[in-house]
Order: structure tokens, then C-alpha cells, then sequence
């Protein structure tokens, strides 16, 4: 079972191929935590091509929340990562930013594209840590968002990137439950996938990172968090939106938080 918007199928065996294309038709929209096992997910950044400098350097500069996998050269959607793929409708939901403002969301932006020119728009793909929670459960590691269903908590941190350009901002971070003695287990585990946020930035009081309350996440789903259990936080994808809309961005389009890219990569192939 899958949380948000398909809790009435059972997805968890599907293919990375299948979901892209289920995402394609609209079948599927909802978060992708727990899918595709053992395949790198993605976050998605689409700017204007004459952004995209600005944003590589941003992500470069920023390898913890913005790990690049892939970067799609001006006017391709096919990724090189995800044979057959396309970045314009192979997600559950996009994000459409206008100066800073979120406009709306959708589930496919091939209008919105073309409109943009044969080469307008050029598509970054960055590692999404719903990529080693795959790990985390093999090491006997529980995930409370997939046990409750739900999308991940994600909050708008103190924590500031490196700018670059028109690009600057603080970090987002995704938060997990984790008790005390498999702290150390969870941070070993996680800190083997670099390319897809490593290990955490930060573990305990939320107030050292600015959050005041956890129950009231940026983006995602609260979950409830144990006596015998901290809080630990990894750097999170979604640090690009919130950068852009700090920026005030004239136009950029993002994946929905938690609906990620997923591609034919593998988490094991990445492992340090």
C-alpha cells in the first residue's frame, strides 16, 4: 500500500519502468517512499536555460541537498538514467513557480514546455534520499512515514546553502524517527549513498535547525516520533524549490514533495 493519493492499489513490487509509465497515464500520483525498491529516485529542477548555469554552480557548490545525478542537456525530457523515459509527465505531480510564487501544481507539463521553446528549459535530476531508505529497512532500520503511510516530513531549516548567482537560500531537511540504539547503524548506512544525500545533518533538537514545532512540517506528512526514539534529519531535494522561491525565480518547475523521478539506476551501484 502507498500513502496520499493511491491507497487503494498495492504498488509496493512495482518496477521503476512500470511506475514512470503508471505516473505517464495518471493512474498513479501519490508519494513514491518504499516503490521501485532498490532503484535511485530523483528530485526534479527544470529552469530556463539561461538559469541553468547559475543553478549548476548552486548544486555543485551544495552537493549535500543538491547531489546531481543527472543533468539533461536544454530542450531533451528523456533522461539518459531511464531509458524510454520523459521528465514531462514521468512523475505523480509537478510544482509550477512563477516569481518566487507556487502557481499550481499538475500532472503533466508538456503544454507548459512547449511553450518554452525547442530549447528553453533545461532539466536537473538530483538524488532523492527515499533512495537508501531501502538500506535503512534491510538494516532493521523502521521508517515510521511508510508505516503510517504517509508522505516524509520535511521542514525549512537555519542551516544556509552557498549561493551562487541568483540562487540562494537555506537548506530543507527530511526528518525520520529513529531510536536511540540504531542511531549509529542509521547514520553508517545512510552515509554509504553520497549521491543521494549520505548521512544525516543533523540528529535531536530541532530548535538548533530553526524548527519549532514538529508537528507542523513545510512540506509532507507529521508523523509521531517515540520516547525512545530522536529525531534525525538529512539534507532533502526539495532545498531547490524553496531556494527558488527565496530568489524569486521568474519561472521554474519542480517535483511535488515526495513525488519523485524515479529512475533504472541502483542504490547498490551508488554505494561508497
Amino acid at each position: 500500500m502507498q500513502a496520499g493519493d493511491n491507497k487503494l492499489k498495492d504498488y509496493s513490487t512495482i518496477s521503476a519502468r512500470e511506475l514512470r509509465h503508471l505516473c505517464r497515464t495518471g493512474e498513479f500520483t501519490g508519494p513514491t517512499s518504499g516503490l521501485a525498491h532498490g532503484h535511485v529516485q530523483a528530485n526534479l529542477m527544470i529552469v530556463p536555460r539561461e538559469y541553468a548555469f547559475d543553478f549548476l554552480l548552486f548544486c555543485q557548490r551544495n552537493p549535500k541537498p543538491c547531489p546531481l545525478v543527472e543533468v539533461l542537456e536544454a530542450g531533451l525530457f528523456e533522461a539518459r538514467c531511464a531509458a524510454g523515459s520523459d521528465v514531462r509527465t514521468d512523475l505523480g505531480a509537478y510544482r509550477i513557480y512563477e516569481h518566487g510564487q507556487l502557481q499550481k501544481e499538475a500532472g503533466d507539463i508538456r503544454d507548459i514546455w512547449n511553450a518554452c521553446g525547442p530549447d528553453g528549459l533545461v532539466s536537473f535530476l538530483l538524488g532523492c534520499s527515499f533512495s537508501f531508505e531501502a538500506a535503512l529497512l534491510d538494516a532493521g532500520i523502521p521508517l515510521r512515514h511508510i508505516q503510517q503511510e504517509k508522505n516524509v516530513a520535511m521542514y525549512r531549516s537555519s542551516l544556509p546553502c552557498i549561493p551562487a548567482g541568483r540562487f540562494s537560500g537555506n537548506m530543507v531537511v527530511s526528518m525520520r524517527p529513529v531510536k536511540s540504539r540504531d542511531i549509529a547503524r542509521a547514520v553508517e548506512v545512510s552515509a554509504q549513498y553520497p549521491q543521494v544525500h549520505g548521512a544525516p545533518v543533523h540528529i535531536g533538537n530541532p530548535a538548533a535547525l530553526g524548527i519549532q514545532d514538529l508537528a507542523l512540517p513545510d512540506y509532507g506528512d507529521a508523523v509521531d516520533i517515540a520516547e525512545d526514539e530522536l529525531p534525525v534529519f538529512w539534507a532533502c531535494g526539495v532545498t531547490p524549490q524553496y531556494v527558488a522561491e527565496l530568489s524569486k525565480l521568474p519561472f521554474c518547475i519542480s517535483h511535488a514533495p515526495g513525488k519523485m523521478f524515479v529512475t533504472d539506476l541502483l542504490t547498490d551501484d551508488m554505494r561508497h
